[in-house]
């Protein structure tokens, strides 16, 4: 399949805070795929990788596979 990119802005984010990707697969609860302070991190499931801009001012979930089972609300989040 192709790999698709999520972008999520973030211009207020705070020197403490933590960027977080969740997804929320069709009747369930959300689940925690990633997070990082300032650091891209490479998933596993599913495969793909978080990357945060040097600013950190914006990051983006990049999919490397996406299949059929990856159909989901995808939410970005700052937490400290």
């Amino acid at each position: 399949g192709t790999s698709i990119s999520i972008n999520c802005a973030h211009p207020n984010i705070q020197i403490s805070d933590t960027i977080i990707w969740y997804r929320q697969l069709p009747g369930r609860g959300p689940e925690l795929l990633v997070f990082s302070l300032k650091q891209s991190k490479d998933l596993q499931d599913p495969p793909g990788r978080l990357s945060v801009a040097a600013d950190r001012r914006s990051s983006a979930l990049w999919l490397s596979r996406p299949r059929h089972g990856d159909a989901a609300v995808y939410y970005c989040a700052l937490g400290d």
